[in-house]
């Protein structure tokens, strides 16, 4: 279930030397807060990424820990329902008094447990939540171990032109959820920027069963588009795409990382097939290097192949933490913070991690996954010439 050490050199060939030290067993754990919807619409993301952190906290543990303490993921489920979520803040920050938290893959739930960290003092990393506001709308104790959703649509926007040469677009996105709309803003602002025309642009939200209105539109547009773009939740894009190619329209579906789920090959099937997503790294069994030790170890932990990127997200929040917790010498909250923020060249399984002077979100590249004969597949990883501003 766990790696057998965590040198620079040999966890998954990149990864934190820093972070273990001494004689775990016999200390006070630190404890680090672990928030995730582990039920409801969200399941399919922060499942995955639970145990990629679950994984690492057990690595490091049976590596000696950190600063010779053991680490303790003190896991809560949100249940995807901002009441719930806001309760477990205040037991995770009062009662459990974690030293740090990281989770969530969606900007709803950080937004609705945020303001109680940040209002403590303690660090919250999300794992996969990609609101590049999240930072600015919570305060200097929010980070991202993940980029942000203007750098995923941009990637998203430059991929249709440059690799599917499409010109023209026709935008669905969900005003329910907020990781939708600002997606979809950045997309078209991107689009847009590079050339493109988006013919059309329609709504729905999170818990709509039918989408015939929304495909009815498009199937009437005088100008039929390219490609479809819809910024969806990983809980309906299978039901979306199923109903978009029950309807006949054959053009590419492109989206991010919320498509990046089982659900959508599960739910739509063969639909799927020219569908493309970004998101944050491809684990696949035929990966290499650090990837590929990631996936293998993951298998043997919990008996199946990595579900999604999230899963390394997952791992990579918590050996951030780990490291800042190491750095800092200390689990004071507001020395974890300022290590955090100091973080350079941190490996990662979904790309290294470093924080810029003054933000909190890290750059990386981003993949971009299809779907072909009902498998996925790596169809490029792009680093966006051209970002929107947050």
């Amino acid at each position: 279930m766990v790696f057998k050490s965590l040198s620079r050199t040999a966890l998954f060939g990149v990864a934190i030397a820093a972070c273990v030290a001494g004689q775990a067993s016999a200390a006070d754990p630190i404890k680090i807060g672990g928030a995730f919807n582990l039920t409801g619409g969200q399941a399919s993301l922060d499942g995955p990424a639970k145990n990629g952190a679950q994984m690492a906290i057990d690595a490091i543990n049976a590596a000696g820990g950190v600063n010779g303490r053991p680490l303790e993921l003190v896991v809560y489920d949100g249940k995807t329902d901002p009441a719930i979520i806001t309760s477990l803040a205040s037991q995770l920050i009062n009662s459990d008094k974690v030293s740090a938290v990281i989770g969530f893959s969606d900007s709803d739930p950080v937004l609705a447990l945020g303001p109680t960290a940040q209002k403590a003092g303690v660090p919250f990393v999300a794992v996969g939540a990609t609101s590049p506001k999240l930072p600015d709308q919570i305060g200097d104790h929010m980070f991202l171990a993940c980029f942000g959703d203007n750098t995923q649509a941009a990637v998203g926007a430059s991929f249709a032109i440059t690799e599917l040469k499409a010109k023209t677009t026709y935008v669905l996105e969900d005003t329910a959820n907020e990781y939708a709309t600002l997606l979809s803003k950045y997309f078209r602002e991107t689009f847009e920027q590079l050339g493109g025309t988006v013919l059309g642009r329609d709504t729905y939200k999170t818990d709509d069963k039918s989408f015939a209105a929304q495909i009815t539109k498009i199937k009437a547009s005088a100008q039929k588009p390219d490609f479809i773009y819809v910024a969806a939740t990983p809980d309906t894009i299978g039901l979306i795409v199923r109903q978009i190619r029950q309807a006949g329209l054959k053009q590419p579906i492109v989206g991010g990382d919320g498509y990046d789920t089982p659900l959508l090959l599960e739910v739509a099937g063969a639909a799927a097939n020219n569908v493309y997503y970004t998101t944050h790294s491809f684990i696949t069994e035929t990966s290499t290097g650090a990837i590929k030790t990631f996936y293998d170890a993951y298998k043997t932990a919990y008996g199946t192949a990595p579900e999604n990127a999230f899963a390394a997200l997952g791992y990579d929040a918590a050996m951030l933490v780990a490291d800042a917790i190491k750095r800092a010498g200390s689990d004071d909250p507001a020395k974890i913070t300022t290590a955090l923020a100091e973080t350079k060249d941190l490996p990662g399984i979904a790309g290294a991690i470093s924080y810029a002077a003054g933000s909190r979100i890290p750059v990386k590249g981003v993949t971009v996954v299809g779907v072909k004969d009902k498998a996925l597949y790596k169809a490029a990883e792009l680093v966006p010439t051209f970002v929107p501003a947050p």
